[in-house]
């Protein structure tokens, strides 16, 4: 589908709730193409998703706050507005407060938005325009663990399939790495604590059937109820989702979606590795397209749909340039908090005033 066919496309009545919904309508900042069509490597099977922003309601950022106790209030000032999912047409727009907060913490999904080639976006507001032109403020060394999380998740269901099963005491061990690279994104989450207070290691199982297990030493004081519940939920939820990847790649086999997994494996290389070399968002992958589409169109997939040797080869290389990329970046360790809470309060501001 070429991008003139869904513009039009969006003016349909199957989008009609970009208009209709209370939360979108005149609060939307940004509208752009999402998922293949903004990475460059669709094709005629690909879908079409959609990916946006809308501000904040002007109650919602004054007074949400001050009566979520209540009941009902949901329907008067609809307060809650977070994120506007619609699944039939793989549609997902973000409230302005949560998609700063995601930013900030270097999420691949959101800020992935911020680097579509031009044509990519069907609706920019003044806003929106000055949010991709401040771009800047977001990016920090927290690439390497969150786009890094993402293609180490890829990664382990494609050595999944190569070696139809990872040795136990082996994944214990690639579960920890995980763990450990999303301990390091807390800190811009959540409330801080010292570097000892939670400790994760590998020692001798005690759970049966297990070789080798994760351990946690845990020392906290005085530490908020709520920001631990989210922390380890967080934890619990990506050890959880470990016990599904036989079945997702066997679905994803099933599907013949193994070629497409492993090109996006490479594309989060690809992105993270122009974050941290050239300080920019490229989303539209025109210099690797060619690559990446030989590994979308199956050029490194056997016969029985596993990936070749030279995929992982492919992937090593990758993983050098990284590594190389995360020890001389120029990026600071943290993005730029002070402006990105400034930009937050202009734009609310300007919400509260009604200037948007």
């Amino acid at each position: 589908m070429q991008i003139n066919e869904i513009k039009a496309k969006l003016n349909s009545d199957e989008y009609s709730f970009l208009k209709a919904d209370k939360h979108l309508g005149s609060n939307i900042i940004l509208l752009t193409a999402g998922g293949s069509h903004a990475y460059g490597t669709d094709n005629e099977n690909s879908d079409l998703d959609i990916r946006g922003c809308a501000v904040n309601s002007r109650i919602g950022i004054l007074a949400s706050g001050s009566f979520k106790q209540f009941t009902n209030m949901d329907e008067l000032i609809g307060e809650d507005f977070e994120q506007f999912t619609d699944d039939a047409t793989d549609t997902v727009i973000y409230s302005f407060n949560k998609f700063m907060f995601l930013l900030a913490n270097c999420n691949p999904n959101t800020i992935e938005m911020l680097g579509c080639k031009p044509e990519h976006y069907f609706y920019l507001s003044d806003i929106g325009r000055e949010l991709i032109d401040n771009s800047d403020m977001f990016l920090s060394k927290k690439a390497v663990s969150t786009f890094g999380g993402y293609a180490m998740q890829q990664m382990y269901r494609l050595r999944q399939l190569t070696t139809n099963k990872m040795p136990q005491a082996d994944l214990e061990e690639h579960i920890l790495h995980v763990l450990s690279s999303m301990e390091e994104n807390f800190a811009g989450k959540y409330s801080a604590y010292p570097h000892d207070a939670i400790k994760l290691y590998i020692d001798t199982a005690v759970q049966k059937g297990f070789d080798k297990e994760i351990f946690m030493d845990v020392n906290l004081h005085h530490y908020p109820l709520r920001d631990y519940c989210c922390l380890w939920n967080e934890l619990q939820t990506t050890v959880k989702s470990y016990a599904k990847a036989g079945k997702r790649n066997e679905k994803a086999a099933a599907h013949k979606k193994i070629a497409k997994h492993s090109m996006h494996l490479l594309r989060l290389y690809m992105m993270c590795i122009d974050i941290l070399e050239k300080q920019k968002i490229v989303t539209y992958r025109e210099k690797e397209h060619d690559l990446l589409m030989d590994i979308r169109n199956g050029k490194y997939l056997g016969a029985d749909d596993k990936p070749l040797p030279e995929f992982f080869e492919l992937v090593s290389e990758y993983e050098k340039k990284l590594e190389y990329a995360k020890k001389n970046t120029a990026l600071p360790d943290e993005p730029d908090y002070k402006r990105i809470m400034e930009f937050t309060a202009y734009v609310n501001e300007r919400v509260v005033k009604g200037e948007i």
